[in-house]
């Protein structure tokens, strides 16, 4: 178990992944200090980071030395296109070092190696050092924290290498969120996608695959700049860089994996907030429709192939494929709940995972597909939910935890050894 404690460090592992600029001096090049601004607030997801499990969960991934060094790197930077190049590399290199540390090739820390969480903490740490930055000179803050999060996320240098003859699979899961409630949250969709980035699978059919991913945040404002469509658009026009079966993985329901049949196009979670305690505007009366998104259908369904998971992949927890739907139907006013999917000219409200941003990011993905690939295969998975974490909130992990981590992981490699398989569709 891991108390409130220091982790090892790693920081003879690190300096092989880090970039040159970690070793770039604190001073600008023009002799004028670089400075930190204690002034400028961190918004509500960074605020968190006060929490000491926070530091400990960062330490206990062996991350540490990413959140020490990286502001002397940006301490050594002379303008604005070097700072984008600088924030490129160090986002690249602790999604790599993510990665290799969930796959057990890269040790670090006393945590388990496919916890998410020491991710989620070193990017929202770096996040909070990039708004206190002062330079010197002018910078466009959100874009380089945008091409930071998108590095550390896996959407850039994170290209399919397979040959001919392996199946391409691209699949996206989410930051741990709930933090409110429970800061030692962690998100089996995450740590499912760190420990499947760039592996080969061998398909229940006995052919090959090979996995690509991404991790996303649980934040409104990012889904509406476009990360969903960053992210995936280019899997899915075809070439080498794209892929031959999409699905978005998130956490769901207590007790059972579930496909999702249908993603709707409305927001209706409030009042559930996202990770910076935005929220999405739309109420289970009153749906909205996320910003930025293109044309199209109100609902829009699976087409994996998901009779042969829930015919095949059962253990230890049942899959099953969920029909379910809210909607206004055509003509009414009022949410109607329905078992069977929607119905004719009916607005969307809620597909089979809500109305928040696991409804989206299928919602999303799902539509530029049926634009760019229609017949590519394409869907939702829903995990269980992760349990287990010890009563002593001093804790960070225990037993029972792991355990329950391993298993749904697990199980989301199982459930993609069959919808990868290919299809006479």
């Amino acid at each position: 178990m891991i108390l409130l404690r220091r982790a090892v460090s790693a920081a003879s592992l690190l300096c092989a992944l880090l970039p040159i600029a970690v070793a770039a001096p604190a001073q600008a090049a023009d002799g004028a200090a670089c400075g930190t601004s204690l002034t400028v607030p961190l918004d509500a997801e960074q605020a968190r980071l006060a929490d000491a499990r926070a530091t400990a969960l960062v330490e206990g991934g062996g991350f540490g030395d990413f959140v020490r060094r990286f502001p002397a790197a940006l301490c050594g930077v002379r303008g604005p296109a070097e700072a984008g190049r600088l924030l490129d590399g160090w986002g690249e290199a602790l999604w790599q070092s993510a990665v290799l540390r969930a796959q057990g090739r890269r040790p670090g820390g006393d945590l388990p190696a496919a916890d998410d969480r020491p991710l989620y903490w070193t990017r929202l740490a770096m996040t909070a050092q990039l708004s206190r930055w002062d330079p010197g000179f002018p910078v466009d803050r959100p874009a380089l924290r945008g091409r930071f999060e998108d590095a550390s996320r896996g959407l850039t240098d994170n290209a399919f290498r397979a040959g001919p003859g392996v199946r391409r699979v691209f699949i996206s899961g989410f930051d741990p969120f709930g933090l409110d409630a429970e800061p030692r949250r962690a998100n089996p969709s995450g740590s499912a996608v760190l420990q499947l980035s760039g592996r080969r699978l061998t398909l229940a059919d006995g052919s090959l695959a090979e996995v690509r991913a991404v991790v996303l945040p649980v934040r409104y404002a990012d889904f509406d700049a476009g990360i969903v469509e960053r992210a995936f658009a280019p899997r899915l026009t075809g070439g080498p860089a794209s892929a031959d079966v999409i699905t978005t993985v998130s956490q769901g329901y207590p007790g059972i994996f579930t496909l999702e049949a249908w993603a709707g196009r409305a927001r209706s979670a409030d009042p559930y907030p996202d990770n910076t305690g935005a929220l999405s505007g739309g109420t289970r009366e009153h749906p909205v429709t996320a910003p930025g998104l293109g044309p199209g259908a109100e609902f829009i369904g699976t087409t994996l192939p998901t009779d042969a998971v829930t015919g095949a992949v059962q253990a230890p927890y049942p899959v099953l494929r969920n029909t379910e739907v809210t909607e206004i139907p055509a003509g009414a006013t009022a949410p109607v709940d329905r078992a069977d999917g929607p119905t004719p000219g009916s607005r969307a409200v809620a597909g089979g995972g809500g109305g928040y941003l696991s409804n989206e990011v299928a919602y999303r993905s799902n539509r530029l597909r049926v634009e760019l690939a229609p017949a590519m295969p394409g869907g939702h998975l829903h995990t269980p939910v992760l349990t287990g974490l010890p009563a002593d909130p001093r804790l960070l992990t225990g037993p029972e935890f792991e355990h329950n981590e391993r298993a749904i992981t697990a199980e989301v490699r199982s459930v993609l050894e069959h919808v990868a398989v290919p299809t006479s569709r």
